[in-house]
């Protein structure tokens, strides 16, 4: 799988001709599945927040960039379908879109549906995540981003090896001093990015997509 991992989703230029380079194709040729699923474990998220997700902003930066088709996909329904209804359907999309929201909640449901199972095998794949859409990919996220069950802990699905401090700048909070505090308390490497920055893994290659402020802790 070829993965985009942002803070604030498709921002700027950079990032989306990091996205139209993993796609191999115009977004206008490719076709888009959205999960929103991490909203609904943040307490800060609810259905009008869902619904801007679904209708995208502007300038748009993730649903409305142009896709050939977008669908939608309720991560907490698999379970009750049967897998040769949905399946097919993550296996035909170009890309995933994955909102933010609360990591661990979105970590849950990735495994109690089965899509986890099923990221293996798509290679040639793209997953865009946003905030907590990209954090559920990484080892942990840190205490200091659970909202969910504080008592299970902050581990997440660890497809890759690093974490994400996401919205350097945005909120009050989210300073590059508190990134490093954080980071400090991981035991493996992390980066935190603003809402113009992005985190590219294809293979091998890591490589950071910025047009704003970012930082590497080892």
């Amino acid at each position: 799988m070829k993965l985009l991992l942002t803070s604030g989703g498709v921002t700027n230029d950079s990032i989306r001709a990091a996205l139209v380079d993993l796609l191999g194709k115009p977004v206008e040729e490719s076709t888009a599945l959205c999960v929103p699923t991490a909203q609904w474990g943040h307490p800060m998220c609810g259905p009008e927040s869902l619904r801007r997700f679904v209708t995208d902003g502007s300038p748009p930066t993730m649903t409305g960039l142009g896709w050939r088709s977008v669908g939608f996909l309720e991560l907490t329904a698999l379970p009750t379908i049967s897998t040769d209804r949905w399946v097919p359907w993550v296996r035909e999309a170009d890309v995933l879109l994955v909102d933010g929201g609360e990591a661990t909640y979105l970590a849950h449901w990735l495994r109690e549906s089965g899509v986890a199972d099923l990221l293996p095998e798509l290679a040639d794949t793209v997953w865009v995540g946003v905030s907590a859409g990209s954090m559920a990919l990484t080892p942990r996220i840190g205490d200091l981003f659970v909202e969910w069950r504080p008592e299970e802990g902050d581990r997440t699905l660890g497809l890759v090896d690093f974490s994400l401090f996401p919205h350097v700048g945005l909120f009050p909070g989210n300073t590059l001093e508190v990134a490093e505090q954080w980071a400090a308390e991981l035991g493996n490497p992390a980066y935190a990015l603003d809402e113009q920055s992005a985190v590219l893994v294809d293979g091998d290659r890591v490589e950071v997509v910025s047009e704003g402020e970012w930082r590497h802790f080892a």
